[in-house]
């Protein structure tokens, strides 16, 4: 017989270590999910549309938020904003249609997360239009940031 040249046999394949997820709080998690949002066409801003989109979200039976198309799936609201009937009118929707709130800080900052401005070309927000609510109807595509987003309202749900 022959001298045949067997090749040793290779070597597996090192394993490819996940990539590690980010550790995020909750402000940057929705600046994120709002820009995906603003990207999908699924944010609404300012109270007119914000109340639409609201009143096409329901609570079923058990409590779930169900939602029809445009309907919200989250409301973000200014604390900063003056006029209280339209803070009363937000919060009372959001409890009765089963709607996330939060809270947000500064009217100028949920403005600027919600594409409210316009940018240098250093990609800094200029000429920036405060809003004092913003409704998600659309996500967009799934992401970390919406998981933890999600995962800290039903912390404060329970």
């Amino acid at each position: 017989m022959a001298d045949m040249e067997v090749d040793p046999p290779a070597a597996a394949p090192a394993p490819v270590a996940a990539p590690a997820v980010e550790e995020i709080d909750q402000t940057t998690a929705l600046q994120r999910v709002l820009r995906k949002a603003l990207i999908a066409d699924g944010l609404r801003r300012g109270l007119h549309e914000c109340v639409k989109a609201l009143a096409k979200a329901k609570k079923g039976e058990d409590g779930q938020l169900i939602v029809g198309a445009g309907g919200a799936r989250l409301c973000c609201l200014a604390m900063d904003c003056d006029e209280k009937q339209y803070v009363s009118l937000v919060k009372a929707l959001c409890g009765e249609k089963g709607v996330p709130l939060i809270e947000v800080p500064l009217a100028i900052q949920l403005g600027e997360w919600a594409g409210l401005c316009k940018l240098d070309k250093d990609n800094k927000p200029r000429k920036v239009v405060s809003t004092s609510v913003v409704v998600v109807t659309d996500f967009g595509e799934a992401s970390h940031e919406l998981d933890v987003l999600q995962s800290t309202l039903k912390k404060g749900g329970e």
